[in-house]
């Protein structure tokens, strides 16, 4: 136990113990959040499983160190360069696809908590499961799909490719490889919440936005969704979240009761027919792809501007694997400037989803 007088507080020593307290370490951390889980919850145990094995952290759970690695991660942060629906606005109060990750960690940990399911993986999950998105939107999955074997899809380069080097553990990497409802279903009961939690925040946020944006008004949402879930984002996330949890509860399995779903469904809907597949929209996808591609096919006969530049000795395939990495790790900004800078496209003429 260390005297007061030999501690170096920020403001003033405010006591919050006895001072020979010893912190629970990570086993003893453990215990205590198992025995608080649902029995089908993931636990924690140790270092986790990873490809690379490691020695277990003293204090934080394997998933807590997997949220925290997220958290730190360059990937990550450039989410916040990256557009959620709308390509480089003006109006800084749209999302980013930081802001949708924490929206989207934000559902799931409510749903997870009161579930009894790991928080930690949950979260890790969900902030880390849009890091394989490129630039402009989900436009860059169809310009880069040419470029990779099997096509480019960014749960999965995002689990397999973009976080690969933070070494996850394998549940975090399965839950972001799938929480796409086109991908196989995740392998835990947290990655089947960040699953949902991804389409119920950025169903609600979207519209939103393109109410902000006048693309649509607030009162176009149909009734199919607003008798069920009102017509403000607040209360349609309250009910969306208050339902999962007690219908998951009540089934022992997660999901949403047929009446919200279909609710959900019908919200879902309407965003791809009157935001993400209006004309307009559709046109600058096509503009994001022509951009994407060129700038990829320049990089892959220009590798000395990929990154800090490629050794001469890689053969084709290794170039073309560089420069998709280069790309989809591109803010829209930083993917704009280059257009203008090495292929020559006028700024009238780049991407505007606004």
């Amino acid at each position: 136990m260390a005297p007061i007088d030999e501690l170096v507080a920020a403001h003033r020593a405010i006591p919050f113990a006895s001072g020979s307290t010893i912190p629970p370490e990570r086993g003893a951390r453990e215990d205590s959040q198992h025995q608080a889980m649902a029995s089908g919850a993931t636990r924690a145990e140790g270092a986790g499983n990873r490809a690379t094995v490691e020695e277990p952290d003293r204090f934080r759970t394997c998933f807590e160190r997997d949220l925290d690695r997220i958290k730190h991660s360059k990937p990550f942060r450039r989410l916040a360069g990256k557009c959620q629906v709308f390509i480089a606005p003006d109006n800084d109060h749209l999302r980013n696809r930081l802001t949708h990750a924490i929206e989207v960690a934000q559902v799931a940990v409510s749903i997870a908590r009161p579930l009894g399911l790991n928080v930690a993986l949950t979260e890790a999950a969900a902030l880390g499961h849009d890091c394989g998105h490129g630039p402009a939107g989900h436009s860059s999955e169809d310009a880069l799909s040419p470029f990779v074997p099997g096509g480019y899809h960014h749960a999965v380069y995002g689990a397999d490719v973009v976080l690969k080097h933070l070494n996850l553990c394998d549940e975090t990497v399965d839950a972001i490889r799938n929480h796409s409802w086109n991908r196989p279903a995740p392998l835990t009961p947290e990655g089947e919440v960040v699953a949902w939690a991804d389409r119920i925040a950025y169903v609600c946020h979207d519209f939103e936005d393109a109410v902000s944006a006048r693309i649509v008004g607030e009162s176009d949402l149909p009734d199919a969704v607003t008798d069920i879930v009102g017509s403000t984002r607040r209360g349609q996330l309250a009910r969306f979240i208050t339902s999962m949890v007690d219908v998951s509860a009540r089934a022992g399995a997660i999901g949403l009761d047929p009446t919200t779903a279909d609710a959900l469904a019908a919200f879902r809907q309407f965003n791809y027919d009157y935001i993400y597949l209006r004309p307009a929209a559709q046109e600058q996808a096509a503009n994001v792809i022509d951009l994407l591609q060129q700038l990829t096919e320049w990089l892959i006969h220009h590798p000395n501007h990929i990154g800090e530049g490629l050794a001469t000795d890689i053969d084709t395939d290794e170039i073309t694997a560089h420069a998709v990495r280069y790309v989809s790790g591109m803010t829209d900004r930083f993917a704009l400037n280059l257009a203008v800078e090495h292929l020559g496209w006028a700024p009238e003429a780049l991407p505007r989803s606004v």
